[in-house]
């Protein structure tokens, strides 16, 4: 999820409680501050709204690190023909970052001057760490594709994306301090002061990174410029810090993340999820045939199966796009051939290790919504 970690993916206004997008410090309203990067107009807005400094610093930023980012050491293969140029309204299979949702508590977009910044690795270590950013880049670099589905995300909602991550070992890092017996935390610092904590057992070999950089690009502003935290399979509010500084070993029972004292869960394995992109609730279609389609996930194992139920009736196995990942979402669709009437449309998901999308509904709080994304239609 989002917070200052995950955009890190609907409705706001369908969106409930007071959760991972809200800003305590100035008593605002969830809605005034969530900022949903959907389009060159709400990018556009984004930028009236912050400083010539920023927009300025980001364009120099940009142009200059687009030029040094080295190549991974361990590439993935090249991203396949996605199944959405020829289903509109699918979602498609790599988020263009300038689409990629962004929730956090930033009053601003942190101005972050690349010459002294340095993420420092402190707490229950026996080596600290102190490093700049061209240390990071110095580092063996690895892809990842990883969805990032905010906590705050209903059934069915869009603060979700699917992005080739480019990044350092988290685990590796974390082993060169060498941990005191103990700790069993991390919990990492924001420019801004937010801070997020996960179990220090998460770093499982799951890929866990600091990444630097996100679908072929230096990392975004908007997205943690100059670094950020990806854990896959973690909700954000408690892992995904954008515009990291620190990161500190420490304890449960000692410390606690931004989130987790308002109420939120302090421990956010992302659920297994699915949603219908097409046809939108609500909306009438034309006889004939149409596309059913949408997405699904299940981190870390992988979506293995589809299935999809008209009118209560039998479920349908649907088609599915291609795997990057057991940490992607998987593209899904059916062809039906509409006919006049109303039609209510349910979508469930089975992971690869068998794990069957629960029908039981489940409100956001305090880690994260579930049940089957349920839609009407009028043929």
């Amino acid at each position: 999820m989002g917070l200052n970690g995950a955009d890190e993916s609907g409705d706001p206004d369908r969106a409930s409680g007071v959760g991972p997008v809200a800003n305590d410090r100035r008593g605002k309203s969830r809605r005034e501050f969530l900022l949903v990067l959907g389009g060159g107009g709400v990018l556009g807005a984004l930028y009236l709204a912050t400083s010539g400094a920023i927009k300025d610093q980001g364009a120099k930023v940009v142009h200059k690190l687009q030029k040094i980012l080295p190549r991974p050491a361990k590439t993935l293969p090249a991203v396949p023909l996605d199944p959405a140029q020829g289903i509109p309204g699918l979602s498609k299979l790599i988020t263009p970052n300038i689409d990629f949702y962004r929730i956090d508590v930033a009053d601003n977009i942190p101005v972050i001057d690349i010459n002294t910044w340095t993420l420092k690795i402190t707490g229950m270590v026996k080596n600290p760490l102190t490093l700049t950013y061209s240390d990071l880049l110095k580092r063996p670099l690895f892809e990842l594709d990883d969805t990032l589905s905010c906590v705050s995300n209903p059934v069915g909602g869009i603060y979700i994306g699917n992005a080739r991550w480019l990044g350092c070992r988290l685990d590796d890092l974390i082993r060169e301090t060498e941990p005191l017996d103990g700790a069993d935390q991390i919990l990492s610092t924001s420019e801004d002061g937010f801070s997020a904590g996960f179990p220090l057992a998460s770093l499982d070999g799951r890929d866990a990174m600091i990444a630097v950089g996100m679908n072929g690009e230096v990392l975004p502003l908007v997205n943690g410029y100059p670094a950020r935290i990806v854990v896959p399979g973690l909700y954000g509010y408690v892992s995904a810090t954008k515009w990291l500084t620190n990161i500190e070993l420490t304890r449960f029972d000692q410390k606690q993340g931004y989130w987790i004292s308002r109420g939120w869960s302090q421990l956010a394995p992302v659920k297994i999820e699915s949603r219908i992109d097409t046809p939108v609730n609500g909306s009438k279609v034309a006889p004939g045939e149409q596309f059913i389609a949408g997405v699904a996930w299940a981190p870390n194992a992988g979506v293995k199966e589809v299935q999809v139920q008209i009118n209560g009736g039998r479920w349908l196995t649907a088609n599915l796009g291609p795997k990057l990942s057991g940490t992607a979402w998987r593209q899904w669709w059916i062809n039906w051939s509409a006919t006049t009437g109303t039609y209510k449309i349910a979508v469930k998901a089975i992971s690869a290790t068998g794990e069957v999308q629960t029908p039981v509904v489940k409100d956001v709080l305090p880690d994260g919504a579930q049940g089957w994304h349920t839609i009407e239609v009028e043929v």
